[in-house]
């Protein structure tokens, strides 16, 4: 699964056509990743959560492998309403929701303005308080045309430059290349400062106010390095939640998934998502030990 990355399903939106998939069976998990990613962020954990959950990913609107075209609104006030509808198209009524970065942002616009409800949401790094926004995409805001029209060569060098400055340790080559691949090419690059030029705080300041009313439990996640949303930033979401945990994640910055898999991992067996996925691994070793005393 995780060298061979494809989502065959398909949902037609109004805003372009998503991308998704959907693994094992069980209570309803949906993950969402965030910018500049794809759901590719989360190919090494749904082996492990499908072992418990039917897992739902998707590509956002205008990312990965769902549709991009020229004037397209990939805004997170769209984000939040295709979520919404994707729910309603899997029948889904209150999933688990583990969400990064932007994610976070889509799934709290989803419940706090679309009426969405969810048994919990786990959010790893989101893009939720304010102020957010680095001065690149102030910078690429503002001359939005200019950097969709650079030579494919130096595109790349930003691209490479922009993923890698969400990690801690350098991001393995394939990673790279996969989290990249989606935003070259013409359409591709067009699509990239697209949903930059478009990142407006608009979106979260219209929600922050209601944090004190979400309607389900709720368990921060966050990256000790994190550049790109400071722990501190964290810490303040903490406290507009009324009853939200947090747990800091030591050597990871923004990009989690990549810096510390493994923790991020034992996190989610501490919140009793990966619990029978363990279990289940548990009792092969016993059935494995078992085999060799009676052989």
């Amino acid at each position: 699964m995780a060298d061979d990355w494809t989502l065959a399903q398909q949902f037609d939106s109004p805003f372009g056509t998503i991308a998704y998939d959907v693994f094992g069976t069980g209570d309803s998990l949906v993950m969402i990743h965030g910018t500049p990613f794809s759901s590719y962020v989360w190919r090494k954990f749904v082996p492990i959560l499908a072992a418990a959950y039917r897992v739902h990913v998707y590509d956002l609107v205008g990312y990965g492998q769902s549709e991009k075209y020229d004037q397209q609104d990939v805004s997170l006030g769209v984000q939040s309403q295709v979520l919404a509808a994707l729910l309603d198209y899997w029948r889904i009524e209150r999933p688990t929701i583990i969400a990064h970065d932007f994610g976070g942002a889509t799934t709290l616009r989803a419940h706090i303005l679309d009426g969405r409800n969810y048994t919990r949401m786990i959010l790893i790094d989101p893009v939720a308080v304010a102020p957010w926004g680095s001065p690149f995409v102030r910078h690429v805001r503002r001359h939005f045309e200019a950097f969709a029209g650079v030579p494919p060569y130096i595109h790349d060098g930003i691209l490479t430059a922009y993923i890698q400055d969400a990690a801690h340790h350098p991001v393995p080559d394939n990673a790279m290349e996969a989290y990249k691949t989606p935003w070259t090419g013409e359409v591709g690059q067009a699509a990239f400062y697209r949903q930059i030029a478009q990142m407006d705080q608009q979106y979260t300041d219209e929600v922050e106010p209601h944090y004190s009313a979400i309607r389900c439990p709720v368990h921060l996640l966050w990256g000790e390095n994190d550049g790109s949303i400071p722990i501190v930033q964290g810490r303040k979401l903490q406290h507009m939640v009324p009853g939200a945990t947090f747990e800091m994640i030591p050597g990871a910055g923004h990009l989690v998934q990549e810096d510390q898999p493994g923790q991020l991992t034992g996190h989610l067996l501490d919140l009793g998502v990966a619990t029978l996925y363990f279990a289940h691994l548990r009792t092969i070793r016993f059935l494995t030990v078992l085999r060799g005393k009676i052989g």
